[in-house]
């Protein structure tokens, strides 16, 4: 893998974007990795299973753990769920558990 190689969804090849987590979620990490790609075809695929097996109006997002490597789905009620928590930040497979924040303080605008 290169130095500046970023890690992507590998449902629709979009940049996985580090987003902040929520207090007291459990995980070893303050932040995770994800797909905000409203056209990707696993968030797109996710509202009809959900649906069809929950009964419930919700989909999922392509996740990452940055310290495991392990994804999962992450569930969301919305289009716009948990882009608030994007931080505007880079994040390269050499080493995806530290993104590189900006000076404004890592949130995106």
């Amino acid at each position: 893998m290169t130095q500046d190689k970023h890690p992507v969804c590998p449902h629709c090849g979009e940049n996985l974007q580090p987003f902040e987590l929520p207090d007291n979620t459990g995980w070893q990490t303050s932040f995770q990795l994800a797909c905000f790609n409203d056209e990707c075809p696993y968030f797109q695929r996710g509202w009809n299973h959900m649906e069809e097996h929950y009964a419930v109006k919700a989909s999922y997002r392509f996740r990452v753990d940055p310290e495991s490597g392990t994804p999962s789905p992450l569930a969301v009620w919305s289009t716009d769920a948990l882009k608030d928590r994007i931080l505007d930040a880079t994040v390269t497979e050499e080493d995806p558990s530290s993104p590189d924040e900006t000076a404004d303080g890592g949130r995106s605008s």
